[in-house]
């Protein structure tokens, strides 16, 4: 008889840890709003660094005649032409190269120019597929696009966040998010990062992944709520903290495991998404912990919410009368 062994999983934090979290929420507040009016300074000061699909130029399709196209080598040669900056992509297979080229000054004629440079640097060993050019127009759309579906994402999560909590738990959350979405962008700001679509992606995800958070630790503050009511709200948010810390704390650990590989295996052409899904996995796990319960501490929250206690009160009036 095969006997399968009785194994039990350790947690990450012991039983009955209780770290004072609302002990410092004066410090993790002020600190939030510091970052983020931090933040708005920096990108008012250094605005941001786009990339070519918001700043405009052309994008160029070409193939290897022979093999895998090298991309390492196209990088070198396209970055002595001076075109500023350019973007080398591989796509479908090994052999298909998608360059970007930032939108050169003058009219079309010279984006034309900047097409045939890299076209005869590249030289016979590559067969051009196709070419496209982002106008002005076109990027400004996009950058608009951009943060109307930034801003979207954000008020559908508050709408569903108001609809299944109270108002209070709606506030950290939307403060939470600004606090990401604001604070990860100034770091871009900050070291000019090249900023494209493929950032708005992270920042979107990163709005996920912090929702998802705040959703965990807002739940666990509800069930308490019920459960302890007479328990002192500090008190109250710390439990509720301190009984999800081992699985926030595991959750982003896992995650930036995994971004922490990209980073360094995935290549130059995902790097800056990378390394903005990293920043925001941190700051994210940081904002489900430090801004949400202190919140609802500064605010108040009412205890019940399944009106039984309104139930309980109309069947003592009943039981009253004469």
């Amino acid at each position: 008889m095969f006997l399968v062994p009785d194994f039990k999983g350790n947690d990450f934090f012991p039983h009955g840890t209780r770290l004072p979290f609302m002990r410092y929420k004066g410090l993790f507040v002020g600190l939030s709003l510091f970052s983020m009016a931090l933040s708005l300074v920096i990108i008012a000061i250094y605005g941001f660094n786009y990339g070519v699909d918001f700043k405009g130029g052309s994008l160029i399709e070409v193939r290897a005649k022979a093999g895998a196209a090298d991309v390492s080598k196209m990088r070198d040669q396209l970055d002595a032409l001076g075109l500023g900056e350019v973007q080398i992509q591989s796509f479908g297979n090994e052999s298909d190269v998608l360059i970007r080229i930032e939108e050169q000054p003058g009219e079309d004629d010279a984006q034309q120019q900047a097409a045939n440079k890299v076209l005869d640097t590249l030289g016979s060993d590559f067969e051009q597929r196709r070419i496209e050019v982002v106008g002005p127009a076109v990027s400004s759309e996009l950058r608009i696009t951009g943060l109307i579906a930034v801003l979207a994402s954000i008020a559908a999560i508050v709408a569903y966040v108001w609809f299944r909590f109270e108002w209070q738990f709606s506030l950290g959350v939307v403060l939470g998010l600004f606090h990401d979405v604001l604070v990860t962008a100034g770091i871009f700001s900050l070291f000019q990062l090249a900023f494209d679509l493929s950032i708005v992606a992270a920042l979107l995800t990163i709005l996920g992944y912090s929702v998802n958070d705040s959703v965990v630790v807002g739940d666990r503050i509800r069930e308490n709520l019920r459960k302890y009511k007479k328990m002192p709200l500090s008190e109250l948010l710390d439990l509720s903290i301190n009984e999800t810390l081992s699985r926030t704390i595991l959750t982003g650990v896992t995650t930036i495991a995994v971004l922490l590989a990209l980073f360094f295996l995935g290549g130059d052409v995902i790097r800056n998404f990378t390394f903005a899904m990293l920043f925001g996995v941190l700051i994210g796990t940081y904002s489900s912990i430090f801004i949400l319960a202190p919140l609802i501490d500064y605010l108040g929250i009412k205890r019940d919410w399944s009106g039984e206690a309104a139930k309980a009160a109309a069947g003592a009036g009943a039981s009253a009368r004469p």
